[in-house]
């Protein structure tokens, strides 16, 4: 990941970013020498098919998209935002030591003249496209390219051979799954039959009347379920039963600890007396650094850069004025204009990052960042300099192009520069990630911004809020045990939750935040016990109990019995309904007779379409449609069993859509290729991850 990926957020780089980084460590020796190998199994966050990810490798990734995900998102970096960087890396690490697997075992390979021929050949890979176009003219740069090549022959570093191998890797990779997506691709074919049966269950109509037995006719309380009622229903639907990974199901009682009106009226006082501070002080900057919790940065400010209530007074307001509290979402703020002005509203530029430290010193830095500034107002490339001498990785592959960005996505001193210069103006700054020679392409609007000094303070619980709920807390947890969970928790007046089909990674219970370590505990006690000390959030204490294990597999009868019991009525309900109506078919010839007998109306439709088996005003039943669609017209069906109830349907006709001629069939068979070509790939991923052995260890380290 290039250090510019911390100076502002580039959005279209993140999945290439990620992607790049995912590879780098899959396909380098991940092998520590010496190692014992109970200790490298311990450091493995997981594994796929045998092939495993170390802690170190995985966790710098995961530190990485964390970044990435703060700089999109804004604020700090928050333990929900971090767990969904352990996701995403962990979905990415699966799904392409899987598609790597299966390219090694059907013998894919890119011969060294082919991979030449995508470096230098007449058409060669996007990214070696991109890597060498001009920013200037957009135009792929064939010279630039060779002059790079030579010079990584004769006086390439280390560092830029190691780059240029890794972007060799990239490529090679790239056509592997080029090679392997046609391969899916041309293995997908469709008959002039598919074709036209999709064509009539999309255009061909019918119109029939139904008669309906809702399962609603018949109270739960008139059913008494068996265990062969369950287990009829289990074993023909045992496949829905698959548990991809062992869950858990959790009872846990929550003692809310979030503020309350006291804590917010004290918050309120503090701001107010800070305000009447920062009205008379005369080091602003200092003030706002000290006394916020939230660290601003003191720069200028356009509009939409600030809570909403401050950004509607801001921008108005004469500098020198003192305004707020407003309270926004959690915290009140105050804010003193420093000074305003008016500047672009945002700025293309290019930059070359120089590392100060290997450079030997800002000094040293500097004088070889003058030195190339030179080089570039005599009329040197840009983009060559950059692909040379950056040390950012997100940019320099485009020679130094940091494309257009509005203020506050760089650090301040970059921003200042390229917002307070002028067009064509080559700078050179330091900042925390080094020294850069920067170019100011473009620079586009001009609007008012705003130097303030904000303030805010969070409002946070009370230690009196605080120590009442723990002190509910504590009383419920001195009484309850193992087997009295729920008994003690009326007895206090608390209420239970239950959180169904925990996994390892959650970090929320049924939308409320949990500490990872309750989680991490409830997968490591038995069933049934309680967990041995209060949790705490930042708005909660949680006392938790393990109500159920569901281990990885199909899961037995009695895992599911509850979650199947209205399916299962419904069943027996429509035995009985079925009997019933079957009983009322018998001797007529007409819907209307079947109706009549069982005191019910038929109910008509028409333009019923087999894609979209709904009954309007009733729900989605496809046995229904389908019956229909497969009856002559006037015939009277048999009850059939639906979603809703059970049904009798009598057709009173169709309509069918125009004959395909030999265009449109050639049409309608690719429309359907091209889907199926689309799917294949979600549906080979789907079989490849159910077939393989994939370890998951996570909960070890997250």
């Amino acid at each position: 990941m290039g250090l510019m990926s911390y100076l502002r957020n580039r959005a279209g780089l993140v999945v290439t970013v990620i992607g790049l980084a995912i590879i780098a460590f899959l396909l380098g020796d991940i092998i520590s020498y010496g190692t014992p190998f109970w200790m490298k199994n311990q450091n493995q966050v997981g594994s796929v098919n045998g092939e495993s990810i170390d802690y170190q490798l995985f966790n710098a990734q995961v530190d990485q998209t964390t970044a990435m995900y703060q700089q999109q998102m804004g604020g700090t970096a928050s333990p929900q935002m971090r767990n969904y960087a352990v996701q995403q890396v962990w979905n990415q690490f699966i799904s392409q030591e899987l598609l790597k697997q299966e390219i090694e075992k059907i013998g894919l390979s890119v011969g060294k003249d082919e991979l030449n021929g995508l470096v230098s050949g007449n058409n060669p890979s996007p990214q070696i496209v991109q890597a060498f176009t001009n920013p200037e003219t957009g135009v792929f740069d064939k010279t630039q390219l060779n002059t790079f090549l030579s010079q990584i022959n004769s006086q390439g570093t280390p560092e830029m051979r190691q780059q240029w191998e890794m972007l060799l890797e990239n490529i090679r990779n790239e056509r592997l799954n080029e090679k392997y997506s046609n391969l899916l691709t041309k293995s997908v074919y469709v008959t002039s039959l598919e074709a036209q049966d999709e064509y009539n269950q999309r255009n061909k109509l019918a119109n029939f009347k139904y008669l309906m037995l809702d399962y609603s006719s018949v109270k739960d309380s008139e059913i008494k379920l068996t265990d062969a009622d369950y287990k009829t229903y289990y074993d023909a639907h045992k496949n829905a039963f698959n548990n991809e990974e062992e869950t858990r199901t959790i009872e846990y009682v929550l003692f809310d600890a979030r503020p309350t009106a006291n804590d917010t009226a004290a918050t309120k006082s503090v701001i107010e007396q800070l305000k009447s501070e920062l009205v008379n002080v005369t080091t602003d900057s200092l003030f706002a650094s000290v006394n916020s919790d939230t660290k601003y940065p003191y720069t200028y400010l356009r509009k939409g850069q600030v809570s909403p209530a401050l950004d509607s007074v801001l921008f108005n307001t004469p500098v020198g004025t003192t305004v707020g509290p407003f309270l926004s979402n959690d915290r009140f703020e105050i804010a003193k204009v420093v000074d305003a002005k008016f500047s672009p509203d945002s700025v293309k530029a290019s930059h070359i990052l120089l590392n100060t430290t290997a450079e030997g010193g800002i000094d040293k830095a500097q004088a070889k960042a003058d030195s190339i500034k030179r080089l570039v107002q005599q009329g040197e490339s840009f983009s060559a300099l950059a692909i040379q001498f950056s040390l950012d990785e997100g940019s320099k592959i485009n020679g130094g192009d940091l494309g257009t960005f509005p203020r506050g996505q760089m650090v301040p001193e970059f921003d200042e520069a390229v917002f307070s210069g002028k067009t064509g103006d080559v700078v050179v700054v330091n900042s925390r990630f080094g020294t850069h020679i920067i170019r100011i392409e473009k620079q586009i609007g001009n609007s008012k911004i705003v130097k303030a000094a904000i303030v805010d303070k969070v409002i946070n619980s009370g230690k009196a809020t605080t120590d009442a709920a723990y002190a509910k807390a504590n009383s419920f947890f001195g009484e309850t045990n193992n087997n009295d969970f729920a008994e003690i928790a009326t007895k206090q007046g608390a209420t239970v939750h239950k959180a169904e089909r925990v996994v390892p990674m959650d970090n929320t219970f049924n939308g409320v935040e949990v500490p990872r370590d309750l989680v991490r505990w409830s997968f490591e006690a038995k069933k049934g016990e309680v967990s041995e000390r209060i949790f705490d959030t930042e708005d909660h204490f949680v006392i938790a109990r393990v109500v159920d294990v569901q281990p990885k597999g199909t899961l037995s009868l009695a895992a599911v019995k509850p979650q199947i019991e209205a399916r299962v009525r419904n069943e027996v309900k429509a035995r009985m309904l079925t009997e019933k109506l079957n009983n009322a078919l018998n001797g007529t010839s007409s819907i209307d007779q079947v109706a009549q007998k069982l005191e019910k109306a038929a109910v008509d439709i028409e333009n019923i379409v087999m894609a979209n088996p709904v009954l309007p005003g009733i729900a989605m039943e496809p046995a229904v449609v389908g019956t229909a669609f497969g009856l002559q017209p006037n015939k009277l069906s048999k009850a059939i069993k639906g979603e809703q109830g059970v049904y009798a349907v009598q057709v009173t006709g169709f309509v069918n859509p125009a004959e395909l001629v030999a265009s449109d069939m050639n049409n309608q068979k690719q429309q359907m290729q091209t889907a199926k070509g689309q799917r294949s790939w979600s549906a080979i991923y789907q079989a490849l991850q159910h077939k393989a052995d994939i370890s998951d260890n996570r909960i070890r380290f997250y």
